[in-house]
């Protein structure tokens, strides 16, 4: 039996703008964002970066446990097109992790091999084949470990389109994790996916995003990075994204997976120093809004299946 939506609400520590990216913001301790992750309500969450939490997968499990959350899932940025370049060791390292902390869901993206999200490079027809060759493997790969994999669209990876979402579905077998921020940057339509491709979508990043903002990174007139410490991810509801439409038309379509609340975010300083704003406020808001969707705007939420 599927968990009410309001179980299935779990966080990400780049809503506290820990991030992987070099030179991304302000970087808050492990023991703050898993405290606050608790007082917004959250029972679960994605592992964040490498170096976030422990590197041996016990640690990671057990520092967990002892804020009361549990894993969902980890992103995992892996070069696909590289001929040189086999990506399936650096998953399997990710995916002892996530067995040894009960989560189920491998996010990948298509990693451009440098650093950052502001540029990439062209994929010829080779590196199209490598890469949904390499996506059917991990996919392959994990479901005989017990997880699931899923391919996430982003900005600034070899994958960012809506197009190129498209030739993911229709070349690959890999679930899709959506993410409706990033769907929505790159020039795709997160509502029509969500309605087309439902069966396909294995789990779900919720993002709302100010067009504005989309907009000037889609034409090339600001970077990604540049856009997110302007405030072009809002609180869900208060940007430009269907998210209640998104939302009603996956538990329509039988969802089960968790929602992961993910509003990419570059912190300038410390909360209450030097101006510094607290995370804390707009992931509460989102947890607020996602609740009141669900008709529980009481209710906690928690793990799937409890």
């Amino acid at each position: 039996m599927t968990a009410p939506l309001a179980r299935r609400i779990a966080g990400a520590p780049i809503s506290w703008g820990v991030c992987e990216v070099p030179g991304w913001g302000h970087q808050l301790p492990p023991e703050l964002v898993l405290r606050q992750m608790r007082e917004a309500g959250l029972s679960a969450t994605e592992f964040g970066p490498e170096g976030f939490l422990p590197d041996a997968p016990a640690d990671k499990a057990a520092t967990l446990a002892s804020y009361g959350l549990r894993a969902v899932g980890q992103f995992v940025p892996v070069v696909l097109h590289d001929p040189g370049h086999d990506p399936l060791p650096e998953v399997e390292s990710a995916m002892t992790g996530l067995l040894a902390a009960d989560a189920g869901t491998v996010v990948i993206a298509a990693a451009t091999g440098t650093d950052g999200y502001d540029a990439r490079p062209a994929l010829d027809e080779a590196g199209w084949a490598r890469l949904l060759s390499n996506l059917d493997r991990i996919a392959a790969a994990a479901a005989a470990a017990g997880l699931t994999a899923t391919l996430h669209p982003h900005v600034g990876t070899m994958i960012e389109s809506g197009e190129e979402t498209q030739r993911v579905l229709e070349g690959s077998g890999i679930g899709l994790c959506l993410d409706t921020g990033h769907l929505l940057i790159g020039g795709g339509d997160p509502v029509a996916v969500a309605a087309g491709w439902p069966h396909r979508i294995a789990h779900v990043h919720l993002k709302d995003v100010r067009l504005g903002l989309a907009q000037q990174v889609r034409a090339g007139a600001t970077t990604y990075t540049a856009a997110v410490a302007d405030g072009m991810y809002a609180p869900l509801g208060a940007g430009d994204v269907d998210i209640a439409g998104i939302v009603r038309l996956l538990e329509d379509s039988g969802y089960a997976g968790w929602y992961v609340l993910e509003q990419d975010t570059v912190l300038h300083a410390a909360p209450g120093q030097d101006g510094g704003a607290d995370p804390l406020d707009d992931v509460r808001a989102c947890v607020a809004y996602l609740l009141a969707l669900a008709g529980a705007p009481g209710d906690a939420p928690g793990p799937a299946g409890d």
